[in-house]
């Protein structure tokens, strides 16, 4: 990702205000990018990284492993990183063609379909809700096993159930607690990781 002077001096004042020592320096890395997406210093108290889940993440993303991810700001937002470092195939669940169904949202049918096409995907669920949920299911019942799961939906009813879930399993995963959450916090998430997997296995130009 390129950045202006302006970005540099953006991210100095964000370090200035969220250097506490609590995270990696690769975990600070992702936080310190959500502040700056967002101009919101809370979710420097609401990511909440699993044991080795950006390592996995980056050995994933160098292995080109696929990416899942729920709707097409997400797609479109890391196209560009993507495609100038390891062009990893991204599929979002909204293009995946289904059947009208009464229980379940298109785009939970959707990334059900990607998922069992795809059960070792890197996913990313950034603003729906029930692709979470469909998300989960799957996972309860071991049809998946992803590589690592991005989790930012907002809502408030159901999905810190499924965060929970998500938390007490052996699922490498980045998660936002709480109710916040968005389509543009994953986006920064998964860029971050992109950059950092370039840094560690991409090759210097």
């Amino acid at each position: 990702m390129e950045w202006h002077i302006t970005d540099a001096q953006n991210l100095a004042i964000i370090d200035r205000q969220i250097s506490d020592g609590v995270f990696s320096p690769a975990e600070y890395e992702i936080v310190k990018r959500v502040v700056y997406a967002t101009g919101d210093l809370e979710y420097k108290h609401l990511i909440k990284f699993s044991h080795h889940a950006l390592q996995s993440g980056a050995a994933a993303l160098a292995a080109r492993t696929t990416i899942v991810v729920d709707v097409q700001m997400v797609q479109v937002g890391i196209a560009y990183n993507i495609q100038h470092t390891f062009a990893n195939p991204v599929y979002c669940s909204m293009n995946v063609a289904t059947y009208p169904q009464k229980q379940k949202t298109s785009v939970a049918w959707g990334i059900k379909t990607l998922a069992k096409r795809y059960p070792e995907a890197i996913f990313v669920v950034g603003q729906a809700q029930t692709a979470f949920a469909a998300l989960m299911d799957l996972i309860s019942s071991e049809e998946i096993r992803p590589t690592l799961i991005v989790a930012t939906p907002p809502g408030f009813i159901g999905v810190e159930a499924d965060k929970k879930s998500l938390q007490d399993s052996l699922i490498p995963h980045i998660i936002i607690e709480n109710t916040k959450g968005n389509a543009v916090v994953a986006t920064a998430i998964i860029n971050g990781l992109i950059d950092l997997a370039w840094q560690a296995y991409g090759v210097k130009k």
